[in-house]
């Protein structure tokens, strides 16, 4: 089949799109120990811009100094020196025509590499499911946070808001705010992970709550023109078959309470973004948040497959598709689509083994222009 609807351009808030692709973010743990960005992630990221990728979604940077980072050798937006090391970046993604959003992502609870201390912070004292991903650096069980108490949540969403304002600063086009996956934001959501008896526990108004005033206070930081938009999931890395407990229900009041904000987009990721999500006959993850935020829709999860993304977008239940793997597969994937070229399939051994950092294979790899 053709893919008019993803090779048209669309209008997301003030940035115009050539087409419907965009990069996933996905953590590389590539920068130096610090957390500055450097000449070879300048390079992963600038393939994809010329490869033909309308917008590239960072992998996750952390926003602070304490409690956020989540990875040995993730990149960071925590201070001035993170500003200067992603500009260069920036401008390699931009001047190749893509538009270039930071990702922000405290890890909470889920973190398994921190360079600037040995505790970590989450809704409750309870350890996430799972065990901690090995090709990320890290072993064994996650260990069981602290509690979050009022200088917490303060500390918190200064983060959020000092380190959009130097994404700002750093010439990002907008910057996506990681509520998925498990992470921080995730774990507020999550009915087993949020064991909480005040304001921000029990209730699914109550387990929101962190999550909007992140969103109001970043958006008063960054004012009423910069590009704000939220990733959400069910899936979390420490547990790939969690749904929310009440369903399409929960889905509901989650994207009608982010759709009254000031958000631009909605960025959604699950298993397989054209499956129901909610059990048989329900909608995909990406339709719910259609349909019940009214805000302009991301979809994530196996849409490699040029024709099973076509019709997600035709069928009006995402404006966009991110891309993860099929991306690194083929960071020139817009352009060999448009070109009738074929796709290479993901190797993950070579990409992402022993440990998930930049490979030069990849930095070198010919793309298509």
């Amino acid at each position: 089949m053709n893919q008019n609807k993803l090779f048209s351009t669309l209008q997301l808030k003030n940035k115009p799109l050539n087409n419907r692709f965009v990069v996933a973010p996905m953590t590389r743990i590539s920068a130096e120990k610090d957390g500055r960005a450097n000449e070879t992630m300048k390079r992963y990221y600038e393939r994809f811009a010329k490869g033909g990728f309308s917008a590239v979604i960072s992998e996750g940077i952390y926003p602070d100094e304490l409690y956020s980072q989540g990875y040995y050798n993730q990149p960071g937006l925590a201070n001035d020196e993170h500003v200067q090391a992603w500009k260069p970046v920036v401008e390699a993604v931009q001047n190749n025509g893509s538009v270039m959003i930071a990702q922000l992502m405290h890890a909470g609870g889920q973190g398994q590499g921190n360079a600037y201390t040995n505790e970590s912070i989450a809704p409750s004292a309870i350890a996430p499911k799972g065990e901690q991903l090995e090709f990320y650096g890290g072993s064994g069980p996650f260990q069981t946070p602290r509690a979050m108490n009022e200088e917490d949540f303060k500390q918190v969403k200064d983060a959020f808001t000092q380190s959009a304002i130097r994404a700002k600063e750093a010439g990002f086009d907008g910057v996506e705010l990681h509520g998925a996956n498990g992470y921080l934001l995730d774990q507020f959501l999550t009915d087993y992970l949020n064991h909480r008896d005040d304001r921000y526990g029990g209730s699914a108004e109550n387990r929101i709550r962190l999550i909007l005033e992140v969103i109001n206070e970043v958006r008063a930081a960054v004012g009423p023109d910069f590009m704000v938009g939220i990733r959400i999931s069910q899936i979390k890395v420490s547990d790939p078959e969690h749904k929310w407990a009440d369903g399409e229900k929960e889905a509901e009041f989650i994207f009608n309470e982010l759709g009254k904000t000031s958000l631009d987009y909605i960025h959604v990721t699950d298993g397989n973004a054209t499956a129901s999500a909610f059990g048989k006959g329900s909608r995909t993850l990406a339709h719910a948040a259609k349909d019940f935020g009214k805000l302009a829709v991301i979809a994530n999860g196996k849409l490699g497959d040029p024709d099973k993304a076509e019709k997600l977008v035709e069928k009006n239940q995402a404006d966009l598709v991110s891309l993860g793997t099929s991306a690194l597969a083929n960071p020139d994937l817009p352009n060999k689509v448009s070109e009738g070229k074929t796709l290479k399939e993901f190797d993950f051994p070579n990409t992402l083994l022993p440990q998930a950092e930049i490979k030069a294979h990849e930095i070198e790899m010919e793309i298509v222009k």
